[in-house]
């Protein structure tokens, strides 16, 4: 599907956030609610010993359904009877070594295991994997776990050109290759389609798909909705189960609506669906989920995505290539971006053109354009336009991305003022490690001089203005934008 760039933007979002809020309530997990003034942070430990920053099992069986939605996109299929027999083999093999395995989960897959053994197979299929949901469903009288829901939000991107009834029946699909209980499949299905209306329009309706549900069906989950708008996340003291962590997600989004927007809402919600307590890395992970995909990749804190990780030895940058390779719905895309060595600006600047200048307010910081990410003068790297995946020389927790296009037009850049600043603060945080930074564009220009000026404000207590005159001291071809103009403008003002 042929996406925007605030789409684009949102689509990324949507696999990043979902991990960022798994990786934050990892170390809460099964403790008790917390108050509202507690610091959260990704800190690891928790019963399962993930590092800090890690991810847990939520991710990691999303990666397993975009990996396999990819495949089968790549060869020309869809949801097929293989494509969810590779999602129910991958998750095996991952479950084999994971350091969490969701109980209902873990029983369908041996189960399923068993089945495929007994019948001289080595790999699962999806009628393996059917049979045993409802076998664990029969014998234990429920299957209406959260671990169908925490996984879903890949769906919404591989569907998103589709009719959203497509996408109500595929993830009700997937929901039963582990979770039998309809009501898993039916809350799996609404969290998708409110995922795909807000990477389309940017809007968090979680009442779109409630007419794609049978009418009872329908008043029923709207009445769950209204609770949750009424309710804290704390209050739902259940939300192992589907229903309740489905509420507890929509409560974390909803009751910090209010005191916060964009970015500042994204960071709010996730906090508080953490300190709701008990399974917190579910919650926010589905929470996060659809904050991303409102919010976007732009929104998620620099400080959150730095050492984002977990199985299968991904990062950040990783999250967003898989997400945005299913949002465009042509399988893997080697060769374009974001998944290429080296991006090509031979159009924009001569690639001979590898000077830089120093920051005229600290030396440490280099200005450049993109050919100077071939030096090796720098220890960290902080970038305003594309970039490949070979390109620089420096631990992936020493690059900063950011999304920032050379564009003025009001809706060329989602959260600007917010990029630009969060920019300027992975230079300083870096430079507070004793790093030496290479902050870059493609011609340093416009989002080079945009940023340097608002660091240069930041470590002297300047005007972003005035700083700027600064940078053009070095910089003389500086010409920002007529948007990144009025950012610097306004941070300006609020300045004095």
């Amino acid at each position: 599907m042929n996406l925007n760039s605030l789409q684009n933007d949102r689509a990324a979002g949507v696999l990043v956030t979902l991990a960022a809020g798994d990786a934050l309530g990892a170390g809460y997990e099964f403790g008790p609610a917390l108050p509202d003034s507690a610091p959260v942070s990704m800190k690891g430990g928790g019963p399962f010993g993930f590092a800090p920053a890690e991810w847990t099992d939520d991710t990691s069986m999303a990666i397993v359904i975009a990996e396999s939605l990819l495949e089968a996109a790549g060869d020309g299929r869809g949801l097929d009877e293989p494509t969810k027999g590779a999602m129910a083999q991958s998750w095996s093999e991952w479950a084999r070594a994971a350091k969490d395995v969701g109980v209902q989960t873990s029983s369908v897959l041996g189960r399923a295991r068993q089945a495929a053994a007994t019948g001289g197979r080595s790999s699962i299929t999806a009628a393996d994997a059917y049979a045993a949901s409802e076998q664990v469903h029969l014998s234990s009288g429920r299957s209406g776990g959260n671990g169908s829901l925490m996984r879903t939000a890949p769906l919404a991107l591989a569907f998103l050109g589709a009719e959203p009834a497509a996408l109500r029946d595929a993830a009700v699909e997937v929901s039963a290759l582990t979770h039998f209980d309809p009501e898993a499949g039916e809350a799996c299905a609404l969290w998708c389609l409110v995922i795909r209306h807000a990477v389309l329009t940017g809007e968090l309706d979680i009442r779109v798909g409630l007419e794609l549900l049978p009418e009872d069906r329908a008043v029923l989950w709207a009445g769950r909705i209204e609770a949750a708008e009424v309710k804290f996340p704390r209050d739902f003291t259940r939300n192992g189960w589907v229903v309740e962590a489905f509420q507890a997600a929509w409560s974390a989004i909803t009751t910090t609506a209010g005191a916060a927007s964009g970015p500042a809402h994204l960071r709010a919600a996730l906090e508080a669906a953490v300190r709701g307590g008990n399974d917190t890395d579910t919650v926010a992970a589905i929470a996060g989920g659809l904050l991303g995909a409102a919010y976007g990749y732009t929104a998620v804190p620099f400080e959150w995505r730095r050492k984002l990780h977990g199985w299968p030895g991904y990062t950040a940058r990783d999250l967003q290539r898989l997400a945005l390779q299913l949002a465009r719905g042509k399988g893997r895309t080697e060769g374009s971006w974001p998944d290429l060595p080296v991006f090509d600006n031979s159009a924009y600047i001569s690639p001979t053109r590898t000077e830089v200048a120093e920051h005229p307010l600290d030396s440490g910081v280099l200005l450049g354009g993109a050919p100077a990410l071939s030096r090796t003068d720098y220890d960290a790297v902080v970038s305003l336009s594309r970039v490949g995946t070979a390109e620089t020389h420096v631990d992936p927790a020493d690059h900063a991305s950011f999304w920032l296009l050379d564009e003025a037009g009001a809706d060329s850049n989602a959260h600007l003022e917010y990029v630009l600043q969060e920019a300027a603060a992975a230079v300083a945080l870096f430079r507070s490690e004793g790093k030496r930074v290479l902050l870059h564009c493609v011609r340093m220009e416009s989002r080079t001089p945009t940023v340097a000026a608002i660091y240069g404000a930041l470590m002297t207590g300047m005007t972003p203005e005035e700083a700027l005159d600064k940078v053009r001291e070095v910089l003389p071809n500086a010409r920002p934008n007529h948007g990144f103009r009025q950012a610097l403008r306004r941070l300006s003002l609020e300045d004095q």
